[in-house]
């Protein structure tokens, strides 16, 4: 597939040098330092932070620090989401000066929680508004700017091309356009070839998004939308070797992206539980880290007990949750060796 081999190939975003083309996409409350370094490390071209409130991180609120911090990543790239040019700017500023290689803009997000305060894609309502965004964003940094849309707010105003060319030439480098609407959030099914629109309205790279999981599918979006890279999200719960699994199969390499045994999938797992503990400490890692190991439990181990997924769950030990993910995820694979040998 010659749209999967284009995958392996690096891209430019503003003289930054992006080593593939399939990237991790920001996640809030995802993709935290411990999500991104295990996405690199598994091959991902770019790995993006999860968003951030520029409002709350221009008055230096909590816990804002820990989401634009450098991770030591050859690219780091900050997601800053917002209302407020003077605040967005600020933010960008902030981000910069911590080491932040790319600014990406959240022109995407469908919550309510977001929209409601008319940031995230409740931008695509008001264009000039996002533009003057953009350009608070633009004027206050010297690192590429880059924005994440949706196709529109729904299906009477689908202006993502406008929005797109309107960016590039407020001096954006990239845009990432994901295949839905905001109205449809995550329903239905992801409209790649709507995305061609908007490759045909600019001249910098376009990055195509939505319903994403396989070498196969990201070769099938390249093809449908025209886009230059293919940028993955909710494939990756339980699996931040994602992106990973497929660039190395658009480069036709050997390396192994997947832990490969019960053992290692095992030591993986608790590794990142012990890692995103020590980011947060032992009271917030604890509930940050319940969603990723109910996914891992989804992925890997769907016929873990009700009992053992409350003990993994519910537990305020963090030893106790050690020891009963490696009985779940390592019992469980020896046990059914034993009955497929019988």
């Amino acid at each position: 597939m010659a749209e999967l081999t284009t995958l392996a190939s690096p891209l430019d975003v503003g003289g930054v040098r992006i080593r593939n083309r399939v990237f991790l996409a920001p996640m809030s409350g995802i993709t935290d330092e411990p999500f991104r370094q295990r996405a690199h490390a598994h091959g991902a071209g770019l790995v993006v932070s999860e968003m951030v409130a520029s409002g709350e991180l221009a008055k230096g609120r909590a816990g804002c620090d820990l989401r634009i911090r450098h991770s030591g990543l050859p690219v780091h790239m900050v997601q800053l989401a917002g209302r407020e040019a003077v605040h967005i700017g600020e933010g960008a500023r902030i981000a910069a000066g911590e080491g932040a290689d790319i600014i990406d803009i959240n022109m995407g997000c469908p919550a309510k929680k977001v929209t409601g305060g008319y940031a995230g894609s409740a931008l695509m309502r008001d264009l000039d508004h996002a533009l003057s965004l953009i350009d608070a964003v633009v004027g206050a940094v010297s690192v590429p700017v880059t924005v994440k849309m949706r196709l529109g707010w729904d299906e009477s105003a689908l202006n993502a091309p406008m929005l797109a060319r309107r960016a590039e030439q407020a001096g954006v480098r990239m845009v990432t356009v994901h295949g839905r609407t905001r109205c449809q959030f995550y329903q239905g099914k992801a409209d790649w070839r709507a995305i061609a629109r908007v490759k045909e309205a600019v001249s910098i790279p376009v990055v195509a998004n939505g319903d994403v999981g396989s070498p196969e599918e990201a070769a099938t979006i390249l093809e449908q939308s025209g886009a230059d890279a293919v940028m993955i999200g909710r494939a990756h719960y339980g699996a931040p070797w994602t992106a990973g699994g497929i660039a190395t199969a658009a480069a036709d390499a050997s390396a192994q992206a997947v832990p490969r045994t019960p053992q290692a999938l095992a030591d993986y797992v608790v590794s990142h539980y012990e890692d995103m503990l020590s980011l947060y400490g032992i009271e917030s890692g604890l509930r940050q880290a319940r969603k990723h190991l109910g996914w891992y439990l989804d992925r890997h181990a769907p016929d873990a007990s009700a009992e053992q997924r409350k003990r993994i769950l519910t537990s305020f030990e963090p030893g106790d949750v050690a020891a009963e993910l490696r009985r779940v995820l390592v019992g469980r694979a020896q046990s059914t060796s034993l009955r497929s040998a019988a």
